[in-house]
């Protein structure tokens, strides 16, 4: 095919005024200092990874090409199965993430698929490359893959190699056998969503989910709501109040999901994420034992904390990759579509608009890489800045790509209007964005209460 030369309104790049023509010709000293490269932007990015995160980068936009694309659209069109119902397509899927190491890559080998040269940089950064790639194909597929990861946490958080080579190790052995052991992490409630992420809206609220001492355990009862992969899960983190006490007592309970007492009562209806269930939980006296206590009692609250502090960058990346999507098929229909005789393409405020987006995209993956390298120990602040910011920008971008496509982005197959849907629950798991917002400020009210703190000079540095 014949493609051509340049874009109308720009010269084209042999031309003696382009740039690139110029810059060939420059002396060696002078041609390390200039560049107008025409490689691709992905690949731009993915060499300036450090080389164990460019391969792990690779591999997951390998993954997601060859095992989540063919699965996108009907997992979003599939009618809404009973509770506990998993299409064989999706199990198929599970089962080839396992033994491909997508549900185990928190810990190196032999206890999970992590490559040990990947174990230089913070597992968030790792975790944020994959669920970049995963979501640009299909977000309820990412989140379907990557819920997992959030049930596991508390059980590394622990802190205790016991409870990391007694739980997380076979279930990370059964994933990379092919026979998926999912846990779900539980923290909602019919009363309370945002009074379970902010300590302020916590300190009044009434527990939900109680746990009552027995002997050799407690008794859980009451109902976890909206619960990612909960339909699916084996096992669940849980997080309950000790009886008769406040959400300062909140202790992590590792639940076995066939434990008596212990029901799926349902999924919700979505509108987006929809290969992603959110199930309703119920207790009713779930005997737990005492060693499956997780990181000792009372110590639920900040286990929660430093749960989400560790998930809210990976969640940006989620909605990155969405918004890279819509940047995408912004562009092929801007190829392909022809206005009054020419290419969409070469409208010039079309471009503008994609500009635009290609800037909002890069600016987002910029703030993310940065803020996650450093993520070893995730802090609140830096966190739930990146998920507030990047969610709600990222669901701009898709709003630019809608904008541009007119009538045609609200078609399915045009892939936006699904996008549009998905991206909309990033800004309201792992904390609404109001509530990151106050996070932020929470975690920054010592320099707002004292202006001479940590700063050379009176006021508050940013």
């Amino acid at each position: 095919m014949n493609h051509p030369a340049h874009l109308q309104g720009h010269l084209p790049a042999t031309h003696p005024l382009s740039p690139r023509h110029r810059y060939a010709q420059f002396p060696w000293a002078a041609r390390m200092m200039s560049d107008y490269a025409a490689s691709d932007l992905w690949e731009t990015d993915t060499r300036r990874l450090p080389a164990a995160l460019a391969r792990i980068r690779r591999r997951a936009r390998h993954f997601a090409e060859q095992h989540l694309r063919p699965l996108a659209a009907e997992a979003d069109l599939a009618p809404h199965l009973p509770p506990g119902e998993c299409s064989p397509s999706l199990q198929r899927l599970l089962a080839e993430a396992g033994r491909d190491g997508w549900l185990s890559y928190f810990l190196p080998a032999p206890l999970g698929s992590m490559p040990w040269r990947a174990l230089r940089h913070a597992p968030v950064w790792q975790s944020s490359l994959v669920i970049e790639e995963f979501s640009r194909v299909c977000g309820g597929l990412s989140l379907l893959l990557s819920a997992h990861h959030l049930g596991v946490m508390p059980l590394l958080l622990s802190g205790n190699p016991r409870t990391v080579l007694k739980y997380v190790a076979p279930i990370y052995r059964r994933c990379r056998a092919g026979d998926p052991h999912l846990v779900a992490f539980a923290i909602t409630e019919p009363g309370a969503g945002s009074d379970v992420e902010d300590g302020h809206g916590a300190e009044s609220y009434r527990p939900g989910v109680v746990s009552t001492p027995v002997d050799g355990g407690y008794l859980l009862n009451g109902r976890k709501i909206f619960i990612s992969g909960g339909d699916l899960a084996q096992s669940v983190t849980v997080f309950a109040a000790l009886q008769g006490e406040g959400m300062a007592s909140w202790t992590c309970f590792y639940v076995d999901c066939n434990a008596p007492g212990f029901k799926l009562v349902r999924t919700e209806l979505k509108m987006g994420m929809r290969a992603s269930g959110a199930a309703e939980l119920e207790f009713s006296n779930v005997f737990v034992p005492h060693d499956r206590i997780i990181g000792g009692l009372r110590n639920g609250w900040a286990i929660n904390r430093a749960t989400l502090n560790t998930s809210r960058i990976p969640v940006s990346a989620m909605a990155l990759g969405m918004a890279r999507a819509a940047t995408e098929a912004a562009v092929e229909f801007a190829q392909q579509y022809q206005l009054g005789g020419r290419p969409l393409i070469d409208a010039q405020d079309v471009q503008l608009l994609l500009a635009d987006m290609v800037a909002e995209t890069r600016s987002l993956r910029s703030l993310i890489w940065q803020e996650a390298r450093h993520a070893w120990r995730p802090r609140q602040l830096h966190a739930a800045l990146c998920k507030f910011h990047a969610t709600d920008r990222a669901q701009r971008v898709c709003e630019m790509a809608m904008d541009l496509m007119a009538d045609h982005g609200g078609l399915h197959e045009q892939r936006v209007e699904k996008i549009f849907r998905d991206i909309r629950l990033t800004r309201i798991f792992e904390g609404t964005n109001q509530i990151n917002r106050l996070s932020l400020v929470e975690d920054w009210q010592t320099q707002l209460l004292d202006p001479d703190t940590h700063s050379m000079r009176p006021g508050v540095s940013v």
